[in-house]
């Protein structure tokens, strides 16, 4: 059998998926006894159990300037900051999306101006956005927005593009209106691929977030990894990265999960 037909079962499947892993967490371990055989003292690659002390200490034990277990603090500022910026990016991507998708006029106006948007990087803004929203939340979320907004925008536009024709004809054909159209064809189809763009989307909002959270905040995942960066407390950023990852890779189940129980017609959630 040719090795581009062979495909795992179950068990064998399992064990594929969580191999890298397994590798990559041996490859770490066998270089991090290594090091610290040699220096006890280095900080760049700690032990598990330095980790796993540094998390308790963040996660499980109150803070003695703050009072507040300092993990949770952050978790919560940061996953406030990207629900916000995702909400109102998702809403303004649905309805630049719908009428960039159904109506020629305003796509013949707006289509270039988005794409040329879309072009801008985002953390080019940063310092803009800093000094016209100033350092508080607000500046967090418009990057959020600005950043993958005009992106999930042009993916919606494409999807009501490849609507069949003679769907439209024939709808108007039985007397629906531009109102109809827009509720019975083309919503049911832009709200799954929807959900798509922001899975899509969800490395790009953590980067921003971060990025902002890094220059000015004074909580926040991205915050506390670059405070810590000064004392070279490897054994704090890396826990802190892995639990992102992990965020990250749980709102995409989620998201993932949503999409298929919702619209399991929609051939996009497997993406």
């Amino acid at each position: 059998m040719r090795l581009i037909n062979r495909r795992p079962g179950k068990g064998n499947a399992v064990f594929l998926m969580l191999l890298p892993f397994i590798l990559l967490i041996a490859i770490y371990i066998g270089g991090s006894t290594a090091r610290l055989a040699d220096n006890p003292d280095d900080k760049l690659l700690p032990s598990v159990g330095q980790m796993a002390d540094a998390v308790k200490s963040y996660a499980f034990v109150e803070d003695k300037r703050t009072g507040e277990y300092l993990l949770w603090v952050d978790t919560e500022a940061s996953l406030k900051r990207l629900a916000i910026g995702l909400t109102v990016s998702a809403v303004l991507a649905l309805i630049a999306g719908i009428l960039l998708g159904s109506i020629p006029l305003f796509a013949a106006a707006f289509s270039p101006f988005v794409t040329v948007v879309s072009m801008i990087p985002p953390l080019a803004l940063l310092p803009i956005l800093f000094i016209v929203f100033g350092l508080d939340e607000l500046s967090k979320v418009v990057l959020i927005v600005i950043g993958i907004t005009p992106i999930m925008v042009r993916d919606l536009q494409q999807r009501a593009n490849e609507i069949p024709r003679e769907i439209w004809v024939k709808a108007q054909t039985l007397g629906a209106s531009s109102w109809t159209l827009v509720l019975r064809v083309i919503l049911p189809q832009l709200m799954p691929r929807l959900l798509v763009a922001i899975r899509l989307s969800l490395g790009s909002t953590w980067l921003f977030l971060i990025a902002a959270e890094a220059i000015a905040a004074t909580d926040g995942l991205g915050y506390r990894i670059f405070l810590v960066r000064r004392y070279l407390a490897m054994d704090i950023i890396l826990p802190y990265v892995a639990w992102i990852t992990l965020l990250a890779w749980l709102m995409d189940f989620a998201l993932d999960r949503i999409t298929r129980r919702a619209f399991p017609w929609f051939g996009g959630s497997q993406s």
